[in-house]
């Protein structure tokens, strides 16, 4: 078995100290027979005490029986400080100081280690370092790497606690949280979101309730108006046990990232925060939700059916968690034949992606081919710096070809995009951060106008 030890400083500046020593007495006139036979003479014995320092401290180790474990959530959000809690237990006397090293995944930025502890023999020492996700998916933390340092300190063991342990990474739905709690506090226009519900709207049936001023005459239920002796009225709601189709772009323009040092900052980040936020409030509205990636490489594409209730979102956010967009052509006309042939039953599809101009002639077929049988809704990420680039100063030789360019490529964008608009109202064109707000007011937009 390798011996895993390095000498301690300690080590090294008695080492250093002989050679030191023995120079001076050269320097004074020993002989370089005489010196030679020091420097050995105190080498060997420096060595004899680091072995002897390290089989004490090794067997010692031993018997403490050193045991390490972690405490942390089952999952973590990306962008969202976490902490980890360490505890490290020991048998017999004798403290430890140690310098120790968790082993996590190099996509969590770290604060707190390396850390330097001290482990009470026969006790426990309780510690925690902060922890930052960077990046959906699975990750890793292997067992910690611990410096021990050895009892009359001329050597530190290197040795390995702990087990390995893998954790998922979600995207950070914060955005979803802050709507179910201000939808229960009823003030969902903090976020953005338009009300479109109205008192006897829609065509499922609610409730009955006393009639109010301005109520229409024909939802009077004359029976429960005789019954009870006053105007009653029936009360409608929007439309449910319908469902949404979430139709997620994952290719190779879905890697932008304008933030660059924004932790979750690219677009497809944004886009599984928006559809999240999308597919909770359709199951909350008793639709059925499901989803499908499109432009990834031939066989890396996820689908999850339709389903509906509380552990919908749960199922899909389990689902779509770790899909990365990979650098492939995004093929729209593939991504709705597969959808027709796979989903038969009408449905809101919402069709998520970052347009270009030259994707119109191809998204076209694509749309042509999915209205045929469903209401399809086409959301598209606008890019910020294309409009920072064409508001800046003119106070650069560059910066007036920067502008034209900037205001011929929007321009482009803005006709081809208005034509694919000119037949189905049902588009959206937003900044990556207010691609969930939108989404959701034109999703409430066509639930009150009955258009599904």
């Amino acid at each position: 078995m390798a011996v895993r030890v390095v000498p301690s400083r300690i080590a090294l500046w008695a080492l250093a100290a002989g050679a030191i020593c023995v120079l001076l007495a050269l320097v004074a006139g020993l002989e370089p027979e005489s010196a030679a036979v020091l420097a050995s003479v105190w080498a060997i014995a420096l060595a004899a005490a680091a072995i002897s320092d390290y089989v004490a401290t090794r067997k010692a180790w031993q018997e403490a029986s050193p045991h390490l474990s972690r405490r942390l959530p089952d999952a973590l959000a990306i962008g969202v400080k976490t902490d980890i809690h360490l505890c490290i237990r020991t048998q017999g006397g004798g403290d430890w100081h140690c310098e120790l090293f968790d082993h996590v995944d190099p996509t969590l930025l770290t604060r707190g280690l390396p850390a330097s502890i001290t482990v009470p023999g026969g006790g426990r020492l309780d510690m925690s370092y902060e922890a930052l996700p960077t990046r959906r998916g699975d990750i890793t933390l292997k067992s910690a790497m611990v410096r021990v340092r050895s009892r009359f300190g001329l050597c530190q063991l290197l040795e390995r606690l702990g087990t390995e342990e893998t954790r998922r990474v979600f995207p950070d739905f914060a955005q979803v949280a802050r709507y179910a709690w201000l939808a229960g506090d009823r003030r969902l226009s903090e976020l953005g979101i338009k009300s479109y519900q109205r008192r006897g709207e829609g065509t499922d049936f609610k409730q009955l309730a006393e009639y109010r001023p301005g109520d229409a005459v024909r939802h009077i239920d004359w029976k429960a108006t005789l019954r009870v002796g006053k105007p009653v009225v029936r009360e409608f709601q929007d439309e449910r046990d319908q469902c949404v189709m979430l139709l997620i772009d994952s290719g190779r323009r879905m890697r932008a990232d304008e933030a660059h040092a924004d932790i979750g900052g690219a677009f497809f980040d944004h886009v599984l925060n928006a559809v999240m936020l999308l597919a909770y409030v359709a199951l909350r509205q008793g639709d059925e939700v499901g989803a499908m990636t499109f432009g990834s490489a031939a066989g890396a594409e996820r689908v999850v059916a339709p389903r509906k209730g509380v552990g919908a979102l749960n199922f899909l956010m389990a689902r779509l968690y770790d899909v990365q967009p990979t650098p492939t052509h995004t093929d729209y006309v593939a991504a709705a034949t597969r959808l027709m042939s796979e989903h038969r039953k009408r449905a809101l599809v919402v069709l998520v992606t970052n347009f270009r101009d030259e994707d119109s002639s191809e998204l076209r077929l694509a749309l042509r081919l999915l209205r045929s049988r469903h209401l399809v809704l086409v959301a598209s990420l606008r890019e910020q710096v294309v409009t920072d680039l064409a508001s800046q100063p003119l106070n650069r030789t560059d910066a007036s070809l920067e502008v034209a360019s900037a205001h011929l490529y929007e321009q482009s964008r803005r006709d081809a995009f208005n034509r694919l608009a000119a037949r189905d109202a049902l588009m959206v064109d937003a900044l990556p951060e207010r691609l969930g707000v939108e989404l959701v007011n034109r999703y409430h937009a066509v639930k009150t106008a009955g258009l599904i």
